[in-house]
């Protein structure tokens, strides 16, 4: 397998104007003009796969999207370079941008106006693609996502479901080879959540699509992404398999008892999270999960039990809580060396 996508030292920095208080503030600014610098990105560095589905994490405002962007040549970086399928993106040649696609969820790129089946046809008409090509790969499209009957349907009085499986067909009309999909679950219901990922994973390994995620949905990640990068103020943090960040940053499991009778035994050995006459959910530290296990399992009457990972949201919750923190003691350890 080749590289499809490689990022070396990208960064992206953002300068604004620091206007000071009052009309002397204002004035001051028209002489003498001060700036913030904001680091969007900074030094971002990872490689991925041809066929990798890839996670791209992080808090609001870390960084994801603009990253995203630079890959996709819709900004150029302030410093750093990066390679999509062999091209630089940001010089935006028409070869490259035939082999990839950016789907943003908050962003429509189909007209508004126009029943979604003639949305389709203008990137037909833009992407230059054959009329048989376009029906036989639009007809497989609007199977797997089960939106036939919408196609005629102006894509103003489409659900937000509905209109990102139409935003889906779009992006992929055209065959890509690259795509990057920023937050594409966003708002949607819990069912059409499940659809969209469905199709997602059945179409990325059917074609072996290198495939970028961002989501705040981590059943998206789950599902779909063996490989995550977490970035956090701009800069990667992580890079390596999901089962590594619940192996290293995991501090706890759940344990579920279902008892054949409301036990008689007490519940002190860990957090209860939840409890029933006949059940009880406990959070137990991991070193602990066979101690706890063994004086449950001697002292009551279990019917049966189950050992669970935490959910993963709460283990990257943790993951960004951690990194935050550290990033505040080494600020605070810089600023007292210099003093």
């Amino acid at each position: 397998m080749g590289i499809a996508i490689a990022a070396e030292n990208l960064s992206k920095v953002y300068r604004t104007y620091k206007k000071g208080e009052g009309l002397v503030g204002a004035l001051k600014g028209l002489v003498v003009r001060q700036y913030d610098e904001i680091h969007a990105a900074k030094n971002v560095s990872f490689e991925i796969e041809e066929g990798e589905f890839v996670g791209f994490l992080g808090p609001n405002g870390a960084g994801k999207t603009t990253v995203l962007k630079m890959l996709g040549g819709l900004l150029f970086p302030t410093a750093g370079s990066a390679r999509v399928l062999g091209y630089i993106p940001w010089e935006r040649k028409a070869q490259f941008k035939r082999q990839f696609s950016l789907v943003l969820g908050q962003k429509n790129s189909l007209w508004w106006d126009l029943p979604a089946r003639e949305s389709l046809e203008l990137n037909r008409a833009i992407y230059e693609i054959d009329d048989t090509r376009f029906h036989q790969v639009v007809d497989e499209l609007v199977d797997l996502l089960d939106v036939r009957d919408k196609l005629n349907v102006m894509v103003r009085e489409l659900s937000l479901g509905e209109r990102m499986k139409m935003e889906l067909i779009a992006a992929l009309m055209h065959g890509p080879k690259v795509l990057f999909l920023d937050e594409p679950t966003i708002g949607l219901d819990v069912v059409s959540q499940k659809k969209v990922r469905d199709f997602l994973r059945f179409y990325s390994e059917a074609n072996r699509i290198s495939t970028v995620l961002t989501s705040h949905y981590m059943q998206d990640i789950e599902e779909l992404c063996r490989r995550v990068i977490i970035i956090d103020h701009g800069q990667v943090f992580f890079d390596g398999e999901l089962a590594e960040i619940i192996e290293n940053f995991a501090g706890y499991k759940l344990l579920q008892f279902t008892f054949a009778k409301a036990p008689s035994c007490t519940f002190d050995l860990g957090e209860v999270i939840e409890r029933t006459a006949t059940s009880v959910k406990l959070k137990i530290q991991r070193d602990r999960v066979t101690e706890v296990c063994r004086v449950i399992l001697s002292n009551c009457e279990v019917h049966d039990f189950s050992v669970e990972e935490e959910p993963i949201e709460e283990i990257i919750r943790q993951v960004f809580h951690d990194h935050a923190v550290q990033g505040r003691l080494d600020r605070h350890e810089v600023a007292e060396a210099k003093h």
